[in-house]
């Protein structure tokens, strides 16, 4: 119980820094002594201490002889930083417990191996599920390549993101909103359509009491039909990549990357494909990318079945309307027999008229 305990305290200590990791993981990391919390530490930013790093340094002496409960099997590898396993050698750490193997290739395994082979004990395992969905991003993006994609909806109790007349300001209340801005603030990137950029022309930004991290724009836009007075053109608060296609012209591609916009194409395609899109962005870094797009964009992640979770809001109120848009568009699941399940769904009512209902789909088919 006590082991629980201190590995509990050891996750929410490494989701105080969620958002600013990446590529690398959240860890958290306790040293117990008799009994007695002698240090705590969590990664905070990449390149700099890992957690056992900073608990360790806040237990000095104390280490000896204690144990170290992580979040992550502690690395052996010289990366940015020095090996932490080295740190646990040299502190005199007895017995060290770890929530879950690293899956990246460069650890392994090879970190509770060197451990285990010094003499000290390693036990792994304990609260590995609550570990691993802390990290649920650096997982997938070490086994794929590829940004961890959540796609973000917020629609009326009657299925609709707007009126037929195109309004939608605003379907879910402020609360909402809020939390939109702080899962802006947690993610790599941010990915709507041209479409969402004409009929809006949003900010893309987080913002946050404080000073935000600002996610990369990325916006689809085949043929770049994006305003060059679009404020993710000109207001220079945060880096936009638009990815396109052999049909743009060479002259709006000029004009945009002169305001400072990356342009990406895809010269041997008519039409942006999103398997390319996420290869694209992993190349680049991104491990984890919030998908705010209208109707179409929705949809084509969902038939190319490119999504990790969903995080929809749902508005108590009814707008009608045969032709209001949807949060998901496309052609669309053909049968309900293949409807794609969420699983691990969780529900909360987050104000008096929304609803916060989030889930992980299940791919391997229908319900």
């Amino acid at each position: 119980m006590l082991d629980a305990h201190y590995m509990s305290l050891a996750i929410q200590l490494a989701k105080g820094a969620i958002g600013q990791t990446s590529p690398n993981p959240l860890v958290g990391a306790v040293v117990v002594k008799d009994g007695e919390i002698v240090g705590m530490g969590a990664h905070l930013k990449a390149g700099e201490a890992h957690a056992e790093v900073h608990a360790l340094r806040m237990a000095g002496e104390k280490a000896r002889q204690a144990t170290l409960y992580v979040t992550l099997e502690p690395c052996s590898h010289h990366g940015r930083t020095p090996p932490c396993c080295d740190a646990i050698l040299q502190a005199g750490i007895s017995r060290v417990v770890i929530a879950t193997v690293d899956p990246n290739p460069l650890v392994a395994g090879r970190g509770i191996a060197r451990l285990r082979e010094a003499g000290l004990e390693v036990s792994v395992g304990l609260l590995e599920q609550e570990a691993r969905r802390l990290n649920e991003a650096f997982f997938h993006f070490i086994s794929t390549g590829t940004p961890f994609v959540t796609v973000k909806t917020a629609s009326t109790l009657d299925g609709k993101v707007a009126t037929e007349t195109g309004h939608s300001r605003w379907v879910s209340g402020e609360k909402a909103r809020e939390e939109v801005h702080l899962m802006r603030h947690r993610h790599d990137a941010i990915l709507v359509g041209v479409n969402t950029v004409i009929a809006d022309d949003p900010a893309l930004t987080a913002r946050l009491d404080g000073t935000a991290r600002q996610p990369v724009r990325v916006i689809l836009d085949t043929t770049l039909r994006i305003p060059l007075s679009a404020q993710v053109v000109t207001d220079g608060k945060a880096p936009t990549w638009i990815f396109t296609t052999r049909r743009a012209a060479r002259e709006k591609r000029e004009a945009l990357q002169q305001h400072g916009v990356r342009i990406i194409s895809d010269e041997e395609r008519d039409h942006v494909d999103i398997h390319w899109v996420l290869r694209c962005l992993g190349e680049q870094g991104i491990t984890t990318l919030l998908v705010e797009g209208g109707s179409a964009v929705n949809g084509a992640f969902l038939n190319a079945r490119a999504i990790q979770k969903v995080i929809s809001y749902l508005s108590l109120k009814l707008v009608g309307g045969a032709s209001a848009p949807t949060p998901f568009g496309a052609a669309g699941i053909p049968t309900m027999d293949e409807a794609i399940p969420l699983k691990e769904v969780e529900v909360e009512r987050i104000s008096e008229h929304d609803l916060r209902i989030s889930g992980y789909p299940d791919w391997k088919g229908g319900i």
